[in-house]
């Protein structure tokens, strides 16, 4: 395809993102609120954020394999009706358990979405195209947890906290609804003709996960990602125990989204300059020690400015982390290694939350974000050893011919 359709293809897909993340980073805090206006404690919270992982944990991987033999483009309009309905009906629910199940469908709706977009920028990118435009879908994500906790702040709040969170999460179904208008043929896939065996051909699993670079992917994917969704969760509990109005925790929230996007625009100078190896090591081992440091009992203004500086650290991983599994894996299990590093992903999502629920129960609020602290920092030793990105004007040898083939259909 040419350069006008890559630009048009990854706009969109953006756009949708956007929409689509901001429904969710609206709804997981105003989740939080509207346990605690229930009667939840902190463990109950990390129980309910745990639930948001727990069925895309089981169908990522079969998600995946599905969409390596398919077309990647279907699952994004599913995923949006099921964060919807979810944000919509964890609205409506009025007990913990209810609540915990429409978590649980909106977490299931994001997988779907996720994967089916990830899979479309591996299959529609060269691979020295990777590294940025997956740093370009990413910033749909961080666009919308900039947008969302701002506006969860905003409606949430008053005597009624039960209410005012309802409110706020039926705002984020209908806020997810607007990612239909961007979908429309949005996959500009090249049609392909596979026998019935190469079609039934599946890489084992094991295989992918022994590919170097898939599990340091995965780990710090994993990590990065732990962090991200226990401040979103966790920062509400911390605000609530020092007496930080929601509307300054949305603010918060966002300001760390807004640090990611600063960094995802500089990433491709950032990767010239340090590479892909030095670059995820720097980064998560800074955010490690910021992550300790929200335990402290710091000003407002000091919380601003650890939280600014962490989301810069915390944007390098996700994209690199995607380029580094879909460049490890082989070519006809992309999908199913992204699904992998998905299923890493959502299993830190639901063993963190959950822990970091026992661990504010049992040493205070701020702990969760020392056991944060000690998982970036591991993941900071992995991403030394993690493989470096090929060049643009020299890549992978065992990409050369794909890229001429990708190349040459594109004109």
């Amino acid at each position: 395809m040419g350069p006008g359709g890559n630009r048009g293809w990854l706009l969109r897909l953006v756009i949708a993102f956007s929409f689509a993340q901001g429904a969710v980073s609206m709804a997981r805090p105003a989740v939080s609120y509207r346990a605690l206006a229930l009667g939840a404690d902190e463990r109950a919270v990390g129980v309910i954020a745990g639930v948001y992982a727990l069925l895309p944990l089981f169908a990522a991987v079969p998600l995946g394999r599905r969409t390596d033999h398919g077309r990647c483009a279907p699952l994004l309009p599913v995923g949006v009706v099921l964060i919807s309905g979810g944000c919509a009906l964890s609205g409506l629910a009025n007990s913990l358990w209810a609540m915990a199940l429409w978590s649980g469908v909106m977490g299931l709706g994001h997988l779907c979405f996720v994967i089916g977009a990830q899979s479309l920028v591996a299959r529609q990118s060269a691979p020295h195209e990777q590294d940025r435009n997956f740093g370009h879908f990413t910033i749909g994500a961080s666009l919308g947890q900039l947008v969302g906790p701002i506006a969860a702040g905003a409606l949430i709040g008053g005597r009624d906290m039960a209410g005012t969170s309802a409110l706020a999460l039926l705002v984020a179904g209908a806020g997810a609804a607007v990612a239909f208008t961007s979908l429309w043929r949005i996959e500009q896939r090249r049609t392909t003709h596979k026998s019935p065996a190469e079609q039934a051909e599946r890489v084992p699993v094991r295989r992918i996960l022994r590919a170097r670079g898939v599990p340091a992917g995965i780990f710090i994917s994993l990590a990065v990602l732990s962090a991200t969704d226990i401040l979103t969760a966790y920062l509400p509990v911390v605000g609530e125990d020092r007496g930080i109005a929601p509307s300054v925790i949305g603010l918060l929230l966002s300001l760390r989204a807004a640090a990611t996007i600063a960094c995802r625009l500089v990433l491709t100078p950032l990767l010239r300059l340090l590479g892909r190896s030095l670059l995820l090591t720097v980064t998560c081992l800074l955010a490690a020690l910021l992550c300790a440091g929200i335990a402290l009992p710091v000003p407002v203004w000091a919380l601003a400015l650890i939280l600014a500086v962490l989301g810069f650290c915390l944007g390098v991983g996700q994209p690199l982390s995607m380029t580094t599994v879909v460049q490890a894996a082989p070519d006809d299990a992309r999908s199913t290694a992204l699904a992998l590093r998905l299923t890493g992903n959502r299993l830190g999502q639901v063993a963190a939350p959950a822990a970091a629920g026992l661990i504010a129960g049992i040493a205070g609020v701020a702990a969760p974000f020392v056991m944060l602290g000690a998982l970036l920092l591991l993941s900071s030793g992995i991403a030394r050893r993690s493989p470096g990105r090929p060049t643009e004007d020299q890549p992978a040898p065992e990409d050369t011919d794909r890229t001429r083939r990708q190349r040459d259909s594109a004109r």
